[in-house]
């Protein structure tokens, strides 16, 4: 029985078993966050162009879908999952860095062993 109700959890939490307007919350929060992070950049540096601007938000995006997916796994509260999208969103490539470095050391190899 235990195993049916491990089984039946796991497809309730497959990409496709949420909602347009969930993605859509998490893709704002995400790109949020990005606008966030580039405004904050574009400050310090001085300058920012289009093509950074763009590849920013994409990079943002991502993060937020897969912190997204992280927070649903582990089984976070919706809120905390909100403000960890918002958060990986402004972070950018260093969240996804981050993942790389807990994926990796989990694994037992290094982040610098395919470089």
């Amino acid at each position: 029985m235990q195993e049916i109700q491990e089984a039946a959890h796991a497809a309730a939490k497959s990409p496709a078993s949420y909602g347009l307007l969930t993605y859509l919350w998490v893709f704002a929060l995400a790109l949020l966050g990005g606008v966030a992070g580039a405004i904050r950049r574009a400050k310090a540096d001085g300058k920012i162009s289009m093509a950074e601007i763009i590849g920013e938000l994409a990079i943002s995006a991502f993060a937020g879908i897969v912190t997204f997916y992280l927070c649903e796994w582990a089984g976070l509260s919706q809120l905390l999952s909100a403000a960890m999208v918002g958060i990986s969103g402004h972070m950018g490539s260093r969240a996804i860095f981050t993942f790389e470095k807990v994926w990796s050391a989990k694994l037992g190899a290094t982040a610098d062993a395919d470089r």
